[in-house]
């Protein structure tokens, strides 16, 4: 029984002949067909057909001359047999520049572009309205006048509806239509110049939840429909229900900040804290049980000065973005599935503004660990939200728009379109506006998971948004040209850092490289400027991260060092070797009790004293120093030769001043001031090493740290110049100094001779 489908065409390359060309599989009969007439949409063309299945496109003419289609927009069509002996769909709508084939028609683009619509809007000051390759107004955003923005991207949709609470979740192909109830979103012109966004403005409030229906450049639901209801992209937070995942409307103007007298601070300045919102309270007896594992439990840390008293200036968050792993001791939160979300875990979005509010009042940044090179495999709004061919509907490596490819965690993110780059760079602007978000730290920016043109696109964006926003970067090996000019640049986690020091802490091998050598020792501690760093803004250096063993387990591997003396030991020297290099400092939760833990571990076990641990008092008075002093935070492309740092002794130096000795020391002068002059020495060796130190300046030069003890002057401590552990030098030498094995010390110049 042959059926009749009727096949609309746009016609928008301006054939001044449309014709249709049909063709079979397995079949060399082909079909030429002239319109059958013409519509508001175009010319239309009635095909009779027997087959359930062909394929087809648009030329100029009868014949086989042309001109034709591009061999791209070969177009397929597939019927469904409904009850009674009908089919579905009989008819259907095709554009030029597409080779989708559309179940209904598409709805023709507004005379007004997204801009010119949006800027008829009146919007709420404190909200970000995403802006990000022009003012697209996308996600729910609430207006001054009660009502609710609703915006989707999808240039590849023929209609989009927005359903939820405020209409009886009504939409095309739910069950008990009440098409009266319908929310239709408008097309626009948007990015490119392309009617790409769609927008409406809706009767709905905060705390509403909702979605999207696309119909057309989505896969094919359960019933074979081009149709998809669709997870906001931009939406700020997921209801309670992890089986409908609904988008909640969320008004982020209702918080009362009170941080206007915060200032984010100098790289220079800062002492980074990497931790992670579950693990760090989620097993301590100190935080209210309800709080634990979230937001409110590290509020309540910071409320009790605990951040304040160990000295760090910045709390660098593990990713906050909702993720689908259950929380535990392993869950690090690198699958995100949705990026301006906000983990329900975790809390809601106005409990991580109060964690952020009460940071700024304690004098403490924040950054937000963003991961943009791949999204979850498990819980993936994103995949095959966008379909760019109708082909990708079958592809199962091919996620649509928004991926290309895969990483070594998931399917990795197209960060190369400039579409995708407009959603990443407007989830970061929004946490700065929302959220008074101070930097990002990025997941694995390697050009083998990342495009670099891309992050020095986010930079430029997020710079003239925030000039002192803070950018880190995890990039191995590390990138020069994420420097930008030096000053501006990312700041890399110093891989080169990391590994020479745990070698140099482990005396052998790291991860099968032999680094217990002299090699490359001064560079890692002159901020790797020989390695790849333009700036010392370009390095932050750390002996642990969420990624790395702690000090005391990886020296744990080695029979000799697997007592508790050698890793307190060990750790003391690895903390210090961060806190007075060049480059900024970085401790892992923990760090500062020494705690011995594997890598990719987030829980926490909290001393039970604090006042009498060893380890943490010497950690918070070493912290106090580098804070102090600014010898100890030299900035700049090259401290050295502006005369500010000068090497006293090196493997490269004579056999007095460490000759082939895993040996380090530099005299800082960060000023013309002698009170702020400072010496620096380690020995990585593991045994005793008498050396000549030349101080450069004759005096008494006062031992504020070594990894026994941390003793400031007046103020903050009780050392001066008739200490015994001080050093006295009449020329500015002092000769047969003692360098005990695996030490570090710190000098600081305080009076003459």
């Amino acid at each position: 029984m042959p059926y009749n489908i009727t096949i609309h065409y746009d016609n928008a390359n301006g054939f001044r002949n449309p014709h249709l060309h049909v063709w079979h599989s397995k079949s060399s009969v082909t079909q030429d067909l002239a319109p059958s007439g013409k519509d508001a949409f175009g010319p239309f063309f009635v095909l009779q057909t027997v087959r359930s299945e062909f394929s087809f496109k648009f030329k100029d003419g009868p014949g086989m001359q042309g001109p034709w289609e591009a061999d791209s927009l070969d177009r397929g069509y597939s019927w469904l047999t409904l009850s009674g002996g009908a089919i579905s769909p009989n008819e259907v709508w095709c554009v030029a520049d597409k080779a989708f084939v559309y179940e209904v028609a598409p709805r023709a683009a507004e005379p007004d572009s997204a801009k010119d619509f949006l800027s008829k809007l009146r919007f709420k000051p404190g909200i970000y309205v995403p802006e990000t390759g022009g003012l697209s107004g996308l996600g729910a955003t609430p207006l001054a006048d009660g009502r609710v923005l609703f915006g989707l991207y999808h240039p590849n949709a023929a209609r989009v509806f927005v359903m939820g609470d405020f209409n009886g979740w009504q939409a095309p192909g739910v069950s008990n239509e009440s098409p009266a109830k319908f929310v239709e979103l408008k097309r626009y012109q948007g990015y490119f110049g392309y009617p790409n966004t769609w927008l409406a403005v809706v009767e709905a409030k905060a705390g509403d939840e909702y979605k999207f229906v696309v119909q057309g450049g989505v896969p094919s639901d359960a019933e074979g429909h081009n149709r998809r209801e669709i997870i906001d992209p931009y939406a700020r937070l997921l209801g309670p229900s992890f089986s409908r995942n609904n988008a909640v409307v969320v008004d982020p103007t209702t918080f009362a900040w009170s941080d206007g007298s915060f200032h984010t601070p100098d790289p220079r300045d800062l002492i980074l804290y990497e931790l992670s919102v579950y693990g760090f309270t989620e097993g301590d007896a100190g935080i209210a049980s309800k709080n634990r594992g979230k937001f409110a439990g590290i509020t309540e840390r910071i409320r009790k000065d605990y951040f304040k008293e160990l000295g760090v200036t910045a709390l660098s968050l593990m990713p906050l973005a909702e993720f689908p792993d259950m929380q535990g001791a392993r869950t690090l939160g690198y699958s995100p599935s949705l990026f301006c979300t906000v983990e329900r875990d975790f809390g809601t979005p106005d409990d991580l503004r109060e964690l952020v509010n009460s940071a700024h009042q304690g004098g403490l940044a924040v950054l937000i660990d963003q991961v943009f090179n791949h999204a979850s495999n498990d819980f993936n709004p994103l995949w095959k939200l966008v379909l760019e061919h109708p082909l990708e509907e079958s592809g199962a490596d091919e996620g649509g728009l928004y991926f290309q490819g895969s990483s070594p965690w998931g399917n990795r993110l197209a960060t190369e379109k400039e579409d995708v780059q407009n959603l990443l760079i407007d989830s970061c602007k929004l946490l700065i506006r929302e959220y008074h978000i101070d930097g990002f730290r990025f997941d694995a920016t390697s050009t083998n998971y990342m495009d670099h043109g891309f992050l020095l696109k986010l930079a430029s964006e997020l710079k003239a948004l925030k000039p002192d926003v803070l950018l880190v970067a995890e990039n191995l090996p590390n990138q020069s040209d994420l420097n930008r000019q030096g000053y501006d640049g990312f700041a890399q986690w110093c891989d080169s850092f990391h590994d020479k020091l745990k070698a140099l802490l482990r005396e052998g091998t790291f991860q099968d490289c032999n680094h217990y050598d002299t090699d490359r020792l001064g560079e890692v501690f002159y901020f790797s400027k020989d390695i790849f760093a333009g700036h010392t803004n370009n390095v932050v250096n750390y002996v642990e991260s969420h990624d790395e063993n702690s000090v005391s387990y990886e020296v744990s591997w080695v029979d000799v060092l697997d007592n508790p003396a050698a890793k307190d030991r060990k750790g003391r020297l690895g903390l210090f070797s961060a806190m007075v290099a060049l480059g900024q400092p970085m401790l892992y939760m923990g760090g500062e009790f020494n705690v011995e833990r594997e890598r990719n571990v987030v829980t926490l076990d909290w001393p039970s004293d604090l006042s009498n641990h060893g380890f943490y008092q010497w950690a918070k008075r070493l912290i106090g120093l580098r804070r102090r002093y600014p010898g100890l935070r030299l900035f700049g492309d090259d401290p050295a030769g502006a005369g500010q740092f000068q090497w006293i002794l090196a493997p490269w130096m004579d056999d007095a001043r460490g000759a082939g000795r895993k040996i380090v020391g530099w005299r800082s002068r960060p000023n013309g001031h002698a009170h702020d002059e400072l010496v620096v020495v380690l020995n990585f060796e593991n045994q005793d090493v008498t050396v000549d130190l030349d101080l450069g300046r004759p005096g008494v030069w006062v031992k504020l740290a070594d990894l026994d003890s941390v003793n400031d002057i007046a103020p903050e401590g009780t050392n001066g110049a008739d200490e015994p552990t001080a050093l006295f030098s009449q020329d500015g030498r002092f000769g047969g100094f003692n360098l005990p094995s695996s030490s570090g010390f710190l000098f600081k110049w305080q009076a003459e001779a």
